[in-house]
């Protein structure tokens, strides 16, 4: 990894673990998020994967004004260190506990690999 993209990737980290500690105490279900990329592709690789306990709690999130809050959280905190998006969502992917357990036996590096 490049100097430069170290600096990119220390900055994605303290404003993603920003919206992490909000969502945690604001959104029912919610448990973590990470983020992958390729920096020889970056911005346009980006992407924030959010993980929720149960599919029900990922439902009733996705059914409610709580996703588009949450989304805009997301590129306002990205915004603060110049990262723009025409649409944030696209790059915004949502998951499971639940499912992760089912399809993987809770082994989140195969699931995100």
């Amino acid at each position: 990894m490049r100097k430069t993209d170290k600096k990119i990737d220390n900055q994605l980290r303290l404003v993603l673990t920003d919206v992490c500690e909000t969502a945690l105490k604001e959104i029912d279900g919610f448990q973590w998020l990470t983020h992958r990329v390729n920096y020889s592709n970056f911005p346009k690789s980006l992407q924030i994967i959010c993980v929720f306990d149960t599919n029900e709690q990922l439902a009733n999130f996705t059914s409610n004004s709580n996703k588009k809050s949450f989304t805009s959280l997301i590129q306002m905190k990205l915004n603060e260190i110049g990262v723009k998006f025409k649409n944030v969502a696209d790059h915004i992917l949502y998951d499971t506990e639940e499912n992760c357990a089912k399809d993987h036996h809770g082994n989140w590096a195969n699931r995100l690999g």
